[in-house]
């Protein structure tokens, strides 16, 4: 399974609920039947049948067949979205799914090693690398082409402009 996103909140009363995206292309969730949810991501998805979607800003407000009213929507509050990877479109030349990236080995230009992707981040201008080293020192880096220089999916590694005594 691949996260998506979150369940933030309830919207109105008619079981619709406010969704906060971890991507960039959202609203191509929609061409998906079903989304999964669980409490977190080692809990049971249980798949729900998407009514309807739309975009509220930043976010999304979405509905699910039978999620009627504003308690069952209350109920989903903090859920993790996710879908089945083959379920996915498939991402264009330089762009990868938040899960592709996990546990990836990050390196300077140099190939010092910096750790490895711990998690990742929106900021709104733009997703931050957590890295983290064998030592459990945690770096945010900036995932933009000024300092990733290359994703190498086949090497499970990403190369950055980054110094390795840069916190």
């Amino acid at each position: 399974m691949i996260v998506l996103g979150r369940v933030s909140e309830p919207y109105g009363v008619k079981g619709w609920v406010r969704i906060q995206p971890f991507g960039d292309d959202p609203l191509a969730w929609r061409q998906m039947q079903f989304w999964h949810l669980a409490v977190d991501e080692n809990g049971i998805w249980q798949a729900y049948e998407l009514l309807c979607c739309e975009a509220r800003g930043a976010k999304l407000i979405a509905h699910f067949a039978g999620v009627d009213d504003r308690n069952a929507a209350e109920f989903l509050r903090g859920f993790l979205i996710a879908a089945p990877r083959d379920s996915l479109p498939a991402t264009a030349e330089g762009e990868f799914y938040w899960a592709d990236l996990l546990e990836m080995r990050v390196e300077t230009l140099a190939a010092e090693p910096l750790g490895v992707v711990a998690g990742l981040l929106e900021t709104g201008a733009h997703a931050v690398l957590r890295v983290e080293d064998t030592k459990g020192r945690e770096r945010f880096l900036p995932f933009v082409s000024a300092i990733v220089h290359e994703v190498d999916a086949e090497k499970r590694l990403i190369r950055v402009d980054w110094a390795a005594d840069w916190e």
